[in-house]
């Protein structure tokens, strides 16, 4: 057991900077190769932000623990709107422009839906072409609002992320060899899936070691993992007063986490280990994307005790595992 957390927390560690590299080497390339900053700021980044989601979900499904594939994304679409939003509020109450709350975030929170009735009936290669399709016209519709709300501030934040390295690595922009952003690009991919490969091989040991449900692994240990991107890259944002990327980026997150991440489960899983997840954590995870949503439209902003409330909301949701 020991040496099974550990290696956990080894792939947990090698996940998250792994991770941060992909994503940095992959936006700094896109824009060498004079890509739009709006695809870049919407594609590369978010889709890549949410890569540990992804392939750490996929791999657990294409093992046949599809419980820890399941746990996981509902563990982060529910742990990134409480405690990591929670925690934010805490640190400074922040307003945000209406315009995010009228169309980024109804966008996510429509998206955690068709995944929670998507995943009630089975995750299956069916329903993840369903889910693929949403993907795209949900990338389509962001791409299309960001071109059209003119760029100037997106990309503003993709020059950003680029200079100061992304949300973990400290790696500031400077004149690199032509090889050295595809070079870092696939070693980052390597990375997250080698720590992909020893989080979820090790969780599931755990699990079975405990004997507990590996939608408990999955909802706990495995969530607050791949989503320390998130945390990270929250925490920054919010210092600098960029309270807008802080909400887009969460909601974001859960947007792709659950199209494009139950995608993934999907068509990993195959047809003959459909993932399904219980009515009780799908329905806590749509009441918090609605209670963050509803918060927010409120007074356009978010404050401590309302933080306070996202918080014990989070910590309510565990015992509900029990009953999974």
């Amino acid at each position: 057991m020991p040496m099974q957390i550990l290696l956990a927390v080894a792939g947990l560690v090698l996940l998250t900077f792994a991770a941060d590299h992909l994503v940095l080497g992959s936006s700094r390339l896109a824009t060498r190769l004079r890509i739009s900053p709006v695809v870049v700021g919407v594609v590369v980044i978010g889709l890549g932000t949410s890569a540990p989601e992804f392939l750490v979900s996929a791999l657990a499904a294409a093992r046949g623990d599809t419980g820890i594939a399941v746990g996981n994304i509902v563990g982060s679409n529910i742990l990134n709107l409480t405690l990591i939003l929670g925690i934010a509020a805490l640190i400074t109450p922040f307003a945000v422009d209406s315009k995010v709350i009228r169309r980024e975030v109804p966008l996510a929170v429509g998206s955690v839906l068709v995944f929670a009735v998507l995943a009630y009936a089975g995750l299956s290669p069916q329903t993840a072409i369903l889910l693929a399709v949403c993907a795209a016209a949900a990338l389509f519709v962001l791409v299309r609002w960001a071109r059209g709300s003119g760029n100037q501030e997106l990309t503003a934040e993709v020059a950003e992320f680029e200079a100061e390295g992304g949300a973990v690595v400290v790696a500031p922009a400077k004149q690199a060899p032509a090889w050295f952003e595809p070079v870092r690009t696939v070693l980052g991919l390597a990375g997250v899936l080698g720590g992909a490969q020893l989080l979820v091989a090790n969780a599931s040991a755990i699990a079975e070691q405990l004997g507990v449900p590996q939608i408990i692994i999955g909802f706990t240990l495995v969530a607050l993992g791949t989503s320390l991107p998130e945390l990270v890259t929250t925490i920054q944002a919010q210092r600098r007063g960029e309270t807008d990327l802080v909400v887009g980026n969460l909601f974001g997150s859960n947007l792709f986490n659950s199209l494009a991440g139950g995608a993934f489960i999907g068509f990993a899983a195959g047809s003959d280990n459909v993932a399904h997840a219980s009515v009780v954590l799908l329905t806590a995870m749509v009441f918090t994307a609605l209670l963050a949503w509803a918060l927010l439209r409120r007074g356009l902003r978010l404050t401590r005790p309302d933080g306070t409330v996202l918080l014990a909301v989070y910590a309510l949701t565990l015992p509900l595992l029990l009953t999974s």
